[in-house]
């Protein structure tokens, strides 16, 4: 991966901890609305609040050790999480300024005082990855049988312990260092007052269209340079009877945004609606109503910022300005607001009785001029120059025309068709998502279809390079994403039905009535009834109806003469259209996809015309025994709702392409 792919691995693991902002948020800013004098003196209910939301922000250190190791790992098991957490107790345990006193030495009071301050979000970060990186890399590892307890994902905290031991001496002298750079760089921003708050916001919208403004924010919002914004501003009273937080001071990296998120953007919505082109007002006033409220309601920018920022980026440039000059104004003039989730109308009623908001009725003034100057600047600019925004393309490069096949917002569907968009599962190589965009790693980028992707309802496509693609589709970015995992699996997903072909010879097998299908066992081994599959979508019959096989022998082959739709980039199941229509998935093993393909092989290729009993796959079963999560292997009709149903199962051993293994009953 190179370390633009990795930055930004980096970047949408941060939101994982990120994400438990929002209920420190809402938890507080009820206590403050409760009881604004007292913050919870005056007031059992109002203490009980305040002081849940801030056992979120005093641990938010431990929270991204956990989060970031979770979310950087390659399958987002929680033992990457246990492992972050184990990581960060022992480096910052081995780092105290009492552990380092006693390993060197030397008196209690002359050990650095960066030592104090190894709690924070950066060492929290550092452990997160390194956690996460171990895990990837030991999580599949077999030790001896004598050791076999300690295999795979428990010897991931083991190994990482262990390391974090040579971290700590390694921090011992490096920290000290790290720690004044980072202070260094937070006080000059901080010297810079104002204005280094303005530069901050303009480098904040500048980098949203490559993802890494979250590693941005993470030098101003939490304690990585000292600055920690948000969780002082959200700490409240506690962070001023501490000394953290100066009232008037503390949120000015937050506050300058509401004018924005709130007024500015929507003015900009306006201003585009009403260049657009007569023809196509109503079909762009639906696109900006609905972005502009999310805008203001929530905070979430993105799917109006994408609609202009590729097809016209001189104006994303100028609202990148105009948000820097706006957080430079509300800082000098000390209009004070905070949020834990964005800058929306939520997070500015909720935080409007911190003990830190000041004057933060004024933000709302000042977006009311922003939302002036965004909607004549922007209309100006758009037709001076021309540009392209929604409801002004030319003919030849609009969307789909109106009688096109509407598109289905069923999940599922978006997921599958989100799969073609990228040129299918053979181009996919990593799935990830943050908010608002699913984050994909791919082999060529130039294979990902920008227009199908806005016909299915994608904000816009951004082709980092020749390998990472982030495709911005709402909300629902981490839904889609994880029914993209699930399509790939296997689970819930249907092949395409193939052609009808001529029917062949009907299998040997017991005997059936006329027009029944009997399916002959694909691999040798004991029958597992469906229901005892140790995966809930199988056990449930959601992905069909069926039985499953634990094998022991490791030759694959066709249930049933038809033809082969699909065979997984990953060769760990296949689906198979039967001549009779059927829609046949077998599937090797659980949560084998993780595999990447190791321990089978592909015998026969996707499209060919199989009879019953002709091999499919050949499996390593030592490999698979020795890293599948279970080798336990459905066999299910996926469109068994068209048929009577399944009959004659057959219980115990079965021999792969002898054994009937069950009938599917015409209606």
């Amino acid at each position: 991966m190179n370390i633009l792919g990795y930055l930004q691995k980096i970047g949408r693991a941060l939101m994982v901890p990120v994400a438990t902002l929002p209920a420190a948020a809402v938890l507080m800013g009820i206590g403050y609305w409760i009881d604004p004098n007292g913050w919870g003196s005056n007031s059992a209910l109002a203490a009980f609040l305040i002081k849940s939301g801030g056992a979120i922000i005093d641990n938010m250190s431990i929270l991204f050790a956990v989060g970031v190791a979770y979310g950087m790992s390659k399958d987002k098991d929680g033992a990457a999480a246990l492992a972050g957490l184990v990581g960060y107790y022992v480096l910052t345990t081995l780092c105290s300024p009492a552990a380092v006193s006693m390993i060197q030495g030397i008196p209690a009071d002359q050990v650095p005082a960066a030592f104090g301050k190894i709690n924070n979000q950066f060492v929290g970060i550092l452990t997160g990855v390194i956690s996460a990186e171990l895990y990837n890399r030991f999580s599949h590892v077999e030790l001896p049988k004598a050791l076999a307890f300690f295999s795979g994902r428990r010897l991931v905290p083991i190994v990482t312990s262990f390391v974090m031991i040579v971290v700590a001496f390694l921090m011992m002298v490096a920290w000290p260092v790290i720690y004044n750079a980072l202070v260094h760089f937070g006080e000059s921003i901080k010297d810079l007052g104002p204005v280094g708050a303005g530069i901050y916001a303009f480098f904040n919208r500048l980098l949203i269209p490559i993802g890494l403004h979250h590693a941005l924010n993470s030098v101003f919002w939490f304690d990585v340079a000292g600055i920690n914004d948000i969780p002082n501003f959200l700490g409240g009273a506690k962070s001023l009877a501490e000394g953290k937080a100066v009232i008037g001071v503390t949120g000015m990296y937050q506050a300058g945004f509401f004018p924005i998120m709130m007024f500015g953007l929507p003015g900009a919505a306006l201003a585009i609606y009403h260049s657009a082109k007569p023809q196509h007002k109503a079909r762009v006033a639906s696109i900006m109503i609905a972005a502009a409220f999310a805008s203001f309601f929530t905070g979430i920018t993105e799917p109006l910022e994408f609609s202009f920022m590729f097809v016209a980026p001189v104006l994303y440039v100028l609202h990148a300005f105009l948000t820097g000059i706006s957080v430079f104004i509300a800082a000098s003039m000390q209009w004070i607001a905070g949020f834990g989730f964005s800058a929306g109308l939520v997070d500015m009623v909720l935080s409007s009785r911190n003990p830190l908001a000041r004057e933060w009725y004024m933000l709302i003034i000042q977006g009311l001029v922003f939302s002036g100057i965004y909607y004549f600047v922007f209309r100006a600019a758009i037709r001076a120059l021309n540009l392209k925004t929604p409801g002004r393309e030319d003919d030849d490069e609009l969307a789909p025309a109106a009688d096109a096949a509407p598109v289905s917002s069923d999940v599922d569907s978006l997921a599958r068709g989100y799969l073609n968009v990228i040129g299918g599962t053979a181009n996919l190589e990593n799935i990830d998502a943050c908010i608002t965009r699913l984050r994909l790693t791919v082999g060529d980028t130039a294979k990902v279809n920008e227009g199908e992707a806005k016909r299915l309802g994608a904000s816009g496509v951004i082709k980092l390079n020749t390998k990472n693609v982030q495709i911005i589709v709402g909300p629902r970015a981490e839904l889609i994403a994880a029914a993209m995992r699930n399509v790939i699996s296997g689970v819930g997903a249907k092949p395409a039905a193939a052609a009808p072909v001529a029917a062949a010879p009907a299998p040997a097998a017991a005997p059936a009535a006329a027009g029944d299908l009997v399916l002959l066992a694909p691999v040798t081994g004991e029958v597992v009834p469906l229901d005892q599959v140790p995966d809930a979508a199988f056990a449930s019959k959601a992905v069909g109806d069926g039985v499953a096989i634990r094998p022991t022998g490791k030759l694959v082959v066709a249930p049933v003469g038809g033809t082969i739709a699909k065979i997984f980039n990953s060769n760990h199941a296949f689906a198979l259209v039967a001549d009779n229509g059927a829609e046949i998935i077998v599937h090797i093993g659980i949560e084998t996809v993780k595999l990447g393909g190791q321990g089978f092989k592909r015998l026969a290729e996707q499209g060919a015309r199989v009879k019953a009993g002709d091999p499919v796959l050949e499996l390593d079963l030592d490999y698979l025994a020795a890293h599948a999560q279970s080798l336990v292997s459905p066999v299910v009709v996926s469109n068994v709702d068209q048929y009577a149903g399944v009959t004659n199962v057959v219980t115990g051993q079965v021999q792969a392409g002898h054994t009937p293994l069950y009938t599917l009953k015409t209606k």
